[in-house]
């Protein structure tokens, strides 16, 4: 679960200083942002409410999914946010519905994918992560996305298996590669024309380090799209070069990794 976290501190250079090189120099003057923190947010809900899914309403779920949203906001408040999610955080005793189609909740969504057993459960707590922040079709698709790549590839399924689920389920064309797109990729941060692409960086690697530099060199959200490609990647490879496990957990606040420790030991 923590090649999730890897992936947005080496895409963090990268989301400011873009770059379409491949073999662009892995670890940097990286740093986490609001992806790892959001994502702790996400392990926290799990950890403190795992609702029994016969149980779990929508609503009252994306309710203790919101509340670390906003705790782990007030946590580090510079740690990158989009504009409107920044807004929605700061609001104290409210919990107003936001419909952002932004990829703020594609990107946090990894853990769900440990956490949970059934396809049922972990789609429906996907949904449940983007109630309070991202109630839109567009971003509940990608982030149900998401999850469910991380889901199947722990899983084992195979790299055509996760392609032809993801296609069908939620009309993703995701028939193309890295190098088909990176010649007119932008920076999106809009679901629909990052999260396939994030997708698809895994779908084109061979191993966890490939994954990220796929997804890093489009030019595009780095930090967002490698922790999106890096998770499913870990899922699927289950290994991470020992290189990289080193200097990205250097670069990752006590509180924030005491979480994520905690969340692996039990989900991962």
């Amino acid at each position: 679960m923590l090649g999730a976290v890897y992936g947005d501190i080496i895409g963090s250079w990268y989301e400011a200083h873009s770059t379409n090189d491949y073999n662009f120099p892995l670890l940097k003057q990286s740093e986490f942002t609001d992806d790892t923190v959001m994502t702790t947010a996400v392990c926290k809900a799990i950890l403190e409410n795992d609702s029994d899914i016969k149980s779990l309403q929508v609503k009252a779920r994306g309710y203790e999914y919101a509340v670390r949203y906003k705790q782990y906001y007030s946590y580090f408040p510079h740690a990158g946010y989009g504009h409107m999610f920044r807004k929605w955080a700061a609001e104290k005793n409210t919990m107003k519905v936001n419909r952002s189609y932004g990829n703020g909740g594609a990107m946090r969504v990894v853990p769900i994918g440990y956490a949970y057993s059934l396809e049922e459960q972990v789609l429906l707590q996907a949904k449940a992560n983007c109630y309070y922040t991202h109630n839109c079709s567009e971003a509940i698709k990608g982030a149900q996305a998401v999850a469910m790549a991380v889901f199947m590839a722990r899983n084992g399924e195979t790299k055509d298996a996760i392609r032809e689920y993801i296609t069908k389920k939620f009309k993703y064309d995701l028939d193309y590669t890295v190098a088909d797109i990176k010649p007119h990729y932008q920076f999106y941060v809009r679901t629909i024309n990052s999260v396939p692409p994030s997708i698809v960086a895994f779908l084109d690697s061979h191993d966890y380090e490939s994954a990220v530099r796929n997804a890093v060199s489009l030019g595009g959200d780095a930090d967002t799209m490698a922790c999106i490609a890096g998770g499913i990647a870990e899922a699927f490879y289950k290994d991470i070069l020992e290189e990289i496990k080193s200097f990205c957990s250097s670069r990752i606040d006590m509180t924030l990794k005491k979480v994520l420790n905690e969340f692996c030991e039990k989900y991962c």
